[in-house]
This record gives structure tokens, C-alpha cells and sequence, in this order.
């Protein structure tokens, strides 16, 4: 197989200058993913300098280096290796003749990505590159370009931001075919005078549309009006999806079942039954956006549906196990805002737990909502009490409204770390246990531990 990149093709890319030739067969700025055969890109922030862990490394197996200081190694030395990155993301989608697809929205953005990914592998195996996590900021989006290999047919790129314009800049290096915008919800409103500005960000993604570029759009939202009206200035075709009548891809029929949704959808002129191995009308929503992009890709919506029936979770993002007491842990501990937290309880409400198990809520806080925050915490108390929580143990400061809303119907817990909410559990047979929060909270480790508990 041809090498992902050459020493001096990455010369070209970035303007540096090759010290010992190489080729590599991937890309990281992170030394604890070398395995073996990568480009090691050593990039100076704020908390560390990449060149630190050049040694380390290299003796994990990298085979080549990005650096602004000469080492001992192959290497290309260029006078700033984030320029250097974005530069060689450039190259790499200046060398595609993939169709590129990329997708934003306040949430949903890795499981629709990986969605679409997995639907158009079934159409075309081994020809689909995507972001893997959530490589979706200034950083993670010219790497997920670098990694992008020359022969691939598809290339699904997630985009993030959290203040305005950093999306238009996300764009202009991802230069998508298509253009998705999930959902528009009050995620980093701590940022943006109101939803209306948090719409107008994310409408920036259209912005990097090619000629005869295609914009797809949340038909339910009530942004819609003004995501189409972003969108008409860049898009040949703007396709809408969602469960109202007008919608382009439109549901006709669903059901939300406790651990699956199953949907007869129209898309285009063909009528699809399928079943999403998740549960919640979000991922309702999700799987018509797929299916939308999917159908504008030219992929099969036929393989797209038995992909999503084998959609079971990502970790962090509703991925369901059952701990060695059998306890069941619905993990969306990756983040959290005032949308997606409802959700997520809609959906815990929709389970029923076996035996004498109750439904349980570890929930953390949601972070970067601004003098908004305490309002948004203590709306999810309604929340909590139609899903049917038998308790609920809180963590951060600004769960402290929320606490004193509940405490007279509710058994609650308040704590200010996820090491002390773990403390609390008490977990029995059957319960199910939802996990939910802001990632800064670190309620991912507490899972993690859940699932290591009682393992030999």
C-alpha cells in the first residue's frame, strides 16, 4: 500500500525542510496513540511543548517527526508546527477526490458522524475515512484531514466551536460537499447573547460549501428559518429532515421503544422501515439526518438502515452495559447541555428496570451557560420526576438549585466531585443507572470504574 505521506510530500505541504528521509502510514500529536509507523507532529500549547515526548515517541515505534526544533530523528522542521499541521490538513484535502461531508450541531455531532461513516462503509468497505472521538476543534480537525488517505471515496469530518467564527474558520479547511447541521440547542451559550447566535455559528459551516454543495438542515427546529437562510448563499440544495409534514427526509411512522426506535421514513422517492439500535426521539432525529445525507452522498439507504440497527452506543454517548452486580449503566458522561440532558432523561424513562430495580440519576453539571446556568439546572427537575428517578445524586456547585428543588420529593445526594458521587452509588441488581454531565466533570471516570468492578 501506498505510504499515507512522504517526507517530502509533508515538505511540500508545510514549507519545511527534511533533516534523514521517511514515510509514515499515520499521524498523531499524541504520543500515547504511537503504535508504530506514524508521523509524530510535536505541537507547543499552553500547558506543554510536544517535543517533550519526542523520546517517548520514538521509541513507541514513530517514524517520522513534525517538528520547530532540530531532533535526533527523521524529521521536517518547519518554523511552527500547528501551522504546520493545518497545512498539511490543506494538502490532504487539496489531494482528495472524495465526497466530503462534514457536520456540526449544539449536539449529536460523534454519533451522527459515526453513523454516516458506518452507512457509507457498508456501501463502500474500506473507501470511508472519519474523525475518530471528537477531533472537532482547531486541532482535531486538521489532524482528522492529515489522516485522510489519497484513494478514499468519503470523507466524514465533525466540526465543533464555541464562539462565533470558529466554525467559519473549521470550514474553509474541511471545504465539504455537504454540509450538516444536527440540531441548534443552548450548548456554550455562556458565549452567545441567545440560541438565535448560537444558530448563526453553527449556519457558518455552509460558508465552505463547494460548487453544487448541499446543505442539510433540521426541518423541526426552530432555527430552521434562519439555518435555510445561512445556507442559501453557499448551497445549490438545501435538504430538510425531521418528523413534520414538509420535512425532505420525513418519518412517517415511528416508535420509541425502551432500548431501539423504529421508524418508516420517506427519503427522496423510496419508503424505508428501519430499526436505530438506540432509544430516544433524538435519535430519531439523528437517524433521519443520516439517512438525508447518506441519500445526498449517493449512498444506499438500504445498507444505511442495517447500520444504524447495529448502532448500540459510543462510549460516553449512550452506550448501555451491565455492571458484574447487574446493574444497568446508560453512559452519556461525555457531555451534557439543557437539550441533550433531556433527552437522555426521556430516554431513562423509557426503560423499565427489572426485578425491583429502580431508575437512578448520577447527573453533573452542565457547563458553559453563563448567568442562564442556574435557570437551566433547575428546569431538569420536572424532568427527573416524569422519568420516574427513584434517586438522584448531583455533582458540581451549580447543581445546588436542583438539589433544593428536589429534596422534598426526591432522596437526593450533592456532592461536589465525581470521586465523592461514586461514593454514593449503592447500586442493586436491576437498577439502571444513567450518567450524565459536562465532560470537565469527569463522570467518565466514574463509569470506567463501573465497568472494571469485579474483573479478575
Amino acid at each position: 500500500m501506498r505510504a499515507l505521506w512522504t517526507a517530502q510530500e509533508i515538505s511540500e505541504a508545510t514549507g519545511g525542510t527534511v533533516h534523514r528521509d521517511f514515510d509514515v502510514d499515520a499521524v498523531t500529536f499524541d504520543s500515547r496513540e504511537v503504535i508504530g509507523g506514524e508521523l509524530f507532529v510535536a505541537l507547543k500549547g499552553e500547558a506543554t511543548d510536544g517535543h517533550k515526548f519526542i523520546t517517548s515517541a520514538k521509541e513507541r515505534g514513530a517514524r517520522g517527526f513534525l517538528v520547530s526544533e532540530p531532533v535526533d530523528a527523521p524529521h521536517v522542521l518547519v518554523a511552527d508546527t500547528m501551522a504546520g499541521l493545518v497545512a498539511l490538513g490543506r494538502a490532504a484535502r487539496a489531494r482528495a477526490e472524495a465526497t466530503i461531508i462534514g457536520v456540526t450541531g449544539s449536539a449529536g455531532k460523534t454519533g451522527v458522524k459515526s453513523a454516516i461513516a458506518a452507512s457509507l462503509e457498508r456501501y463502500a468497505p474500506g473507501s470511508v475515512h472519519a474523525s475518530v472521538k471528537s477531533y472537532n476543534n482547531h486541532t482535531g480537525v486538521p489532524l482528522s484531514l492529515a489522516r485522510m488517505p489519497a484513494g478514499v471515496r468519503f470523507g466524514v469530518l465533525e466540526m465543533g466551536m464555541n464562539h462565533a467564527g470558529e466554525l467559519h474558520a473549521l470550514t474553509a479547511q474541511v471545504r465539504p460537499h455537504i454540509a450538516v447541521v444536527t440540531t441548534i440547542a443552548p450548548a456554550h451559550i455562556e458565549f452567545f447573547d441567545s440560541e438565535e447566535g448560537i444558530a448563526d455559528a453553527k449556519g457558518e459551516i455552509f460558508a465552505g460549501l463547494q460548487p453544487g454543495g448541499i446543505a442539510i438542515i433540521p426541518f423541526d427546529s426552530p432555527h430552521r428559518d434562519r439555518l435555510i437562510g445561512h445556507a442559501r448563499s453557499f448551497a445549490e440544495h438545501i435538504v430538510t429532515f425531521g418528523t413534520g409534514t414538509g420535512a425532505d427526509v420525513r418519518s412517517l411512522d415511528y416508535a420509541l421503544l425502551p432500548d431501539c426506535t423504529t421508524c418508516t421514513a420517506q427519503v427522496g422517492g423510496e419508503r424505508l422501515i428501519f430499526k436505530v439500535g438506540m432509544a430516544g426521539r433524538h435519535w430519531l432525529a439523528n437517524a433521519l439526518c443520516v439517512l438525508a445525507t447518506v441519500h445526498a452522498a449517493g449512498g444506499d439507504i438500504a445498507l444505511a438502515g442495517l447500520a444504524l440497527a447495529e448502532m448500540t452506543g459510543l462510549a460516553g454517548r449512550g452506550q448501555r452495559f451491565r455492571t458484574a452486580h447487574g446493574a444497568v449503566v446508560i453512559d452519556e458522561s461525555y457531555n451534557a447541555n439543557p437539550a441533550s440532558m433531556a433527552a437522555s432523561l426521556a430516554v431513562l424513562a423509557e426503560v423499565v428496570p427489572g426485578g425491583r430495580g429502580r431508575r437512578i440519576a448520577l447527573l453533573g453539571e452542565m457547563r458553559e451557560l453563563g448567568d442562564r446556568a442556574a435557570g437551566f439546572h433547575a428546569g431538569l427537575a420536572p424532568l427527573l420526576l416524569q422519568a420516574g428517578v427513584a434517586r438522584v445524586i448531583l455533582v458540581g456547585p451549580a447543581m445546588g438549585g436542583l438539589a433544593d428543588a428536589l429534596r422534598r420529593q426526591l432522596p437526593v445526594r450533592h456532592v461536589d466531585s465525581a470521586s465523592q458521587a461514586a461514593e454514593h452509588l449503592d447500586l442493586a441488581p436491576d437498577d439502571v443507572l444513567l450518567v450524565k454531565g459536562s465532560n470537565g466533570v469527569g463522570l467518565g471516570a466514574v463509569v470506567a470504574a463501573l465497568r472494571e468492578e469485579d474483573r479478575p
